[in-house]
């Protein structure tokens, strides 16, 4: 059998009692696999015509790791995060039958009105998140969330030369280019580890967060969550690779964050947590950590189209390219980098048939 035909038959075994089949007169129940946009790992999606619908994934064991989704989607629950309901999963054949939140995704919203009020919802999902207490860190079990560590940062900066300057530019760095960048890796770390320490879902972005019928906020794609700097998911949500927005909708945003923050900070990560900056400190964070990821997922997108033959997100690194450049040039200890990339990278983008001018990267009509 096809794999669709596998997983359509291992979830005819395990449908909730709620669900009806759409014909209960055919073999296989009538049940019909769409597939749905997935996320840039191997996992596949499909919505099951059931009544009411599910989602039923295809996540191979091999690359995979099932037992981890499955814990931490327990873990946002518990904390009153409205992640899909896990109703089988067959961690062997790395099948999962779950609850489908709808198709109100953030960005689809946004795009159909611009004005749609997605933020605020947002950033109260968000701080549900923070508030989960770091399960199981002190005992001798394995922890559910690991910790975000210096030396994550650092991996995850590296894709940046190897993939982005390297294989997809075709640039050979100098040791004291090397040096530099180091140098600024080190800085960025620095930064994100110094913040207090929450529960970061790592992807929290307008594709992974959708509108609810009775007016909550669903996420998805949680399983990359780690124990890291309390403005990393805000850096997910406001400087996304879909939606450009101008620093005064991110100033109003941050202190619209701070404010509700302020009023549940005793409960975030079960508390314990340092206090918050003040609005000039965490903004400067908030930048800082945004410089960390953009830098990241330069690589981590040339990566996708050099290794994985995804080149729809070529599409999306002009953008990136604006908000490290623009960041990189506020602040003393990063503008030697933001030099760097100015003399050296983008000569080379231009010549790229993927590259639009980065300073309107993200502009809306």
């Amino acid at each position: 059998m096809t794999n669709s035909a596998t997983l359509t038959s291992w979830l005819l075994n395990y449908l909730p009692d709620h669900v009806a089949l759409p014909d209960r007169g055919a073999v296989d129940g009538g049940v019909r696999l769409e597939p749905v946009s997935g996320d840039a790992g191997f996992r596949s999606y499909y919505r099951v015509n059931t009544q009411p619908t599910l989602i039923a994934v295809n996540a191979p064991p091999e690359t995979e790791n099932n037992p981890d989704f499955v814990r931490k989607g327990l873990a946002f629950s518990q904390a009153g995060v409205h992640s899909p309901k896990i109703y089988a999963v067959d961690y062997r054949a790395g099948f999962l039958l779950l609850e489908d939140l709808g198709e109100r995704v953030f960005l689809s919203e946004l795009k159909e009105n611009p004005r749609a009020l997605v933020y605020p919802p947002g950033l109260e999902t968000l701080l549900q998140i923070q508030r989960i207490p770091p399960l199981q860190r002190e005992s001798s079990a394995q922890p559910i969330f690991a910790d975000y560590s210096a030396e994550i940062f650092d991996r995850e900066m590296q894709l940046f030369p190897q993939w982005f300057v390297e294989q997809l530019l075709g640039l050979s760095l100098q040791p004291d280019e090397s040096a530099l960048l180091q140098a600024t890796f080190d800085t960025l770390s620095t930064s994100a580890l110094s913040q207090p320490q929450v529960v970061v879902h790592r992807d929290f972005q307008i594709r992974n967060l959708l509108l609810l019928d009775n007016g909550g906020v669903g996420v998805i794609d949680y399983q990359d969550a780690l124990i890291g700097p309390i403005t990393y998911d805000l850096v997910s949500l406001l400087r996304d690779c879909y939606i450009h927005l101008s620093d005064a909708q991110i100033d109003h945003y941050l202190d619209d964050y701070l404010n509700r923050a302020t009023a549940h900070y005793g409960e975030m990560s079960g508390g314990g947590l340092e206090p918050l900056p003040d609005s000039t400190k965490f903004r400067r964070d908030f930048d800082l950590m945004g410089l960390q990821r953009h830098i990241k997922v330069l690589g981590i997108f040339a990566r996708l189209y050099l290794r994985d033959g995804k080149p729809s997100y070529l599409a999306e690194l002009p953008l990136f390219i604006r908000y490290v450049l623009e960041v990189a040039e506020r602040y003393s200890e990063t503008q030697s980098f933001r030099h760097w990339f100015g003399e050296r990278v983008l000569p080379e983008l231009a010549q790229q048939d993927w590259y639009v001018n980065w300073e309107t990267a993200g502009e809306r009509e």
